[in-house]
């Protein structure tokens, strides 16, 4: 089915509540139905949905570990541990123990705030980034050991966000200082390095995210825009070559876009999520209509009022692929399905 031509609905199914301060982050559990959030109001939530009703309810708050704004969530690929950023400069490893969330591991290092945090394909790496604008790699140890294995300087500016390739352990970064920067090991020394610094946009890129098969990313900027970038060679990743991004297509926003969130969505259409500082989730989708160097993406479908406040964290469900969270200023969490209007 081609989206560019269908009418899309964006039906808002639950609004969770809970957090007395602004929601940050989710994360989806990949393997489970929870969904974590993290606040300005020190905690970590973890809601879980009904096998029955399919409603959604809050099965634990994580409190008392972090001691300022909790900034970033993210689950293991096993979906076992979940890691939770901090401006209090820690990184909180937790586990599920019985019923209960134990915080099993404390990593301490960055300067100042803990801005992002992200998982290898493999679970056997972790990313954290930082205001001190370093990225730091974590190795993970038996018994729920953290090494650092390589502290990267290369940023000018705070570094908003660290992702992970999706099948590569090949690392991304985003910064103030207007870059994305691409980080790889180098397979004679096992020191990680630089290959690549994306410089197309014009102010602070504040996210960045893949499509499933990692050919394509998206990245959000304050100037306004949004830009897909594409390499040609992904098998080229991680190993003995690598294959440069490219960043030839764009979309204007017309609202700063503080995150967003790829999804294939049916047969391999792409469709694009982001939240926005004006209160609004809109999708992009790929035309068919397209340039002749490459896709052109084009606005489908913009919610106005989502939330009552700017929308922090849009992030497509990994089992339902109409299903989308969103998260707000606002201090509440929205559950949403994407539905054709027949």
């Amino acid at each position: 089915m081609d989206f560019s031509e269908e009418g899309l609905e964006l039906k808002e199914i639950q609004r969770l509540e809970g957090h007395t301060d602004r929601v940050w982050s989710l994360a989806w559990n990949p393997t489970s139905s929870l969904l974590a959030s993290c606040s300005g109001d020190k905690t970590v939530r973890i809601w879980q949905r009904s096998s029955s009703t399919s409603s959604w309810h809050c099965k634990a708050v994580l409190e008392e570990t972090h001691t300022r704004t909790v900034r970033s969530c993210a689950w293991s690929p096993s979906g076992k541990l979940l890691a939770t950023a901090s401006f209090d400069a820690t990184t909180a490893i937790w586990e599920l123990i019985g019923d209960d969330f134990e915080c099993v591991s404390t990593l301490e290092g960055h300067e100042n705030e803990v801005k992002s945090v992200s998982w290898n394909a493999s679970g056997s790496l972790l990313a954290t980034c930082s205001r001190d604008k370093s990225v730091w790699i974590w190795e993970v140890l038996p018994g729920n050991e953290f090494e650092c294995v390589s502290v990267l300087q290369g940023h000018t500016q705070d570094v908003k966000m660290v992702r992970w390739h999706p099948t590569m352990d090949v690392l991304f970064s985003c910064s103030y200082d207007n870059s994305v920067k691409i980080w790889a090991e180098d397979g004679d020394s096992d020191d990680w390095h630089c290959v690549q610094t994306l410089g197309g946009h014009t102010s602070t890129v504040w996210a960045l995210s893949f499509n499933p098969e990692g050919d394509k990313m998206v990245t959000c900027s304050d100037d306004l825009t949004i830009k897909i970038w594409e390499t040609d060679d992904i098998t080229m990743q991680g190993g003995k070559g690598y294959a440069p991004w490219k960043g030839n297509i764009f979309a204007l926003s017309q609202a700063i876009m503080i995150e967003q969130s790829f999804q294939y969505i049916g047969q391999g259409e792409g469709i694009i999520a982001t939240g926005a500082a004006d209160d609004a989730i809109r999708f992009f989708v790929e035309s068919k209509d397209g340039l002749i160097d490459g896709p052109l993406y084009k606005l489908q479908l913009k919610k106005e009022q989502a939330h009552d406040m700017d929308v922090n964290s849009v992030q497509w469900s990994y089992g339902e692929n109409r299903v989308l969270a969103s998260a707000s200023d606002d201090g509440t969490i929205k559950i949403w399905e994407l539905v054709s209007i027949t």
